[in-house]
């Protein structure tokens, strides 16, 4: 079932519904709204009055043809966007917000996001900020021995630790080809004897106290001193801050630090922004820090004979000069 705000082209998606739970769609649809909502970060008391200024849900046809077309559209969208449905709830918050970023037109040569005209007709209604909560500034440092590679960003703290990965491999430039997993680390020492390449492993002999997954084959590995959990089911709010260590590409071993330097209580956005950042990200399946060093040392000789080679190799690899004006645009 596809909702469409007929203003802004808001949409909310359900999925799999049952007979049963028809008989009470009116509770669903609001729930469905409130769900939306709060995945976007809107503060509570906008969505409560939101809710509550709304007169009660009638059902009608229509011969619209605007309304069926942009409808029909928020529909065919839909299915680009499948692998996001989420098959153990009706509730679809996360497919929601995509549809609701894609760009539309009015029929003028006009186009907008309805996320962001939504924002601006809620401020209008309720009169006060839509977004207000707290955030955290953290320092991310790929773990290099010869390089200086870190982002620095400021990240909402009711966001999922999956959606931080996504984060990450944007800040980053990575191109999510691989697995990944997260450390939590406590601020007591550890009885653990881990040696310095585990992706558990943390120079302040910190207790790592959970290891965040992405793949539900995971649970059949590793330490079981070490609580295991799905990273999305886990909002950051649950245990940071704390030293956290982020792992992508389990070959290539990439090892990112996660340090929060402070907590911000009034953020003012629902989206992450980076402020700052040094650095290079090395190319996807470069072989390791060994891999890249090579690769530097190749790309920093235009008469190696592997130049010509390394340099079409490493654009196809999408490697490129940090850019903190993109990652911001590829963040919001």
């Amino acid at each position: 079932m596809v909702l469409v705000n007929d203003k802004n082209r808001y949409v909310i998606v359900l999925h799999g519904l049952k007979a049963k739970e028809f008989k009470s769609l009116d509770k669903i649809v609001v729930q469905a709204i409130q769900n939306a909502f709060e995945h976007e970060g809107i503060q509570n008391e906008v969505i409560d009055q939101f809710l509550q200024s709304a007169e009660e849900i009638t059902y009608t046809k229509t011969s619209d043809r605007k309304l069926v077309a942009r409808m029909n559209r928020a529909c065919e969208t839909l299915y680009y966007l499948g692998e996001l449905l989420d098959p153990d709830t009706i509730y679809q918050p996360t497919l929601s917000l995509h549809l609701s970023r894609d760009l539309v037109g009015d029929g003028n040569k006009s186009y907008f996001h309805p996320n962001e005209v939504m924002y601006k007709d809620l401020e209008e209604l309720i009169g006060i900020p839509v977004f207000q909560s707290t955030a955290l500034e953290m320092k991310i440092t790929l773990r290099l021995q010869n390089r200086k590679i870190y982002r620095k960003l400021i990240v909402p703290i009711n966001i999922t630790f999956s959606q931080l990965h996504d984060v990450i491999q944007t800040a980053f430039g990575w191109e999510n080809y691989h697995l990944h997993e997260f450390y939590i680390f406590d601020n007591k020492k550890s009885n653990l004897p881990l040696n310095p390449n585990h992706p558990a492993f943390n120079e302040e002999g910190y207790k790592p106290i959970a290891n965040l997954v992405c793949d539900q084959e995971a649970f059949n590995y590793g330490d079981g001193n070490i609580l295991k959990k799905m990273d999305h089911t886990v909002k950051l709010s649950e245990y940071m801050p704390a030293n956290v260590t982020y792992i992508y590409d389990f070959g290539d071993s990439w090892i990112h630090d996660i340090q929060v330097e402070r907590v911000i209580e009034d953020y003012d956005k629902n989206y992450p922004i980076c402020v700052d950042g040094e650095g290079n990200t090395p190319p996807e399946d470069v072989g390791g820090e060994g891999g890249y060093e090579v690769f530097l040392e190749i790309m920093a000789d235009q008469n190696h004979p592997d130049y010509g080679y390394m340099k079409a190799w490493s654009k196809q690899q999408g490697y490129k000069d940090f850019d903190i004006e993109m990652v911001n645009r590829w963040l919001k």
